[in-house]
């Protein structure tokens, strides 16, 4: 008997939140408490002072959502809530990858990094720095790839979105 994986849908919420402390830690302690699965969660500073812009990657299907936004909505510093994941989006995401290298394999990788349009940022006796953006597709096959040099070292932003303009 065969057992078909199914893939779980992602979403991705955005949320427009005071910046303050303590906003995050209870955003995220409200997720982790109704058990939500996040495959990702980045924050940063938005275009209006004093507020911060959220974006979080979830699995599960619309009613996933629909709980998540309400959870968020309940919260005083949520200003503002949005599921965009069936718009037209941009989405990316930033990562480090530390690689060990020698002379003899050097070329190798910044072939295979200028392949992925990624850059080369630090450069030692022993290893390189490499600095890619992209969707989680295209990160996870870089760093597929340059497993086979031996990563040292791994930081990933976790995704960021917008809305793309509407014509």
């Amino acid at each position: 008997m065969t057992i078909k994986k199914h893939k779980l849908e992602t979403r991705t919420v955005t949320a427009l939140v005071n910046d303050k402390p303590g906003v995050l830690n209870r955003i995220t302690s409200m997720l982790r408490r109704r058990g939500f699965n996040i495959q990702s969660l980045a924050v940063g500073h938005s275009e209006i002072e004093d507020l911060s812009r959220l974006t979080v990657i979830v699995e599960g299907g619309d009613d996933i959502v629909e709980q998540i936004t309400k959870q968020l909505h309940k919260l005083i510093d949520v200003i503002k809530v949005t599921d965009i994941s069936d718009e037209s989006i941009v989405s990316r995401e930033l990562a480090l990858i530390k690689v060990k290298s020698t002379p003899e394999t050097r070329s190798e990788i910044v072939q295979l990094v200028s392949i992925y349009r990624a850059k080369i940022i630090d450069v030692s006796s022993k290893s390189i720095i490499i600095e890619a953006t992209g969707d989680y597709q295209k990160i996870k096959a870089l760093q597929d790839l340059l497993e086979n040099f031996g990563i040292t070292e791994v930081m990933r932003t976790g995704m960021i979105a917008m809305n793309r303009e509407k014509n």
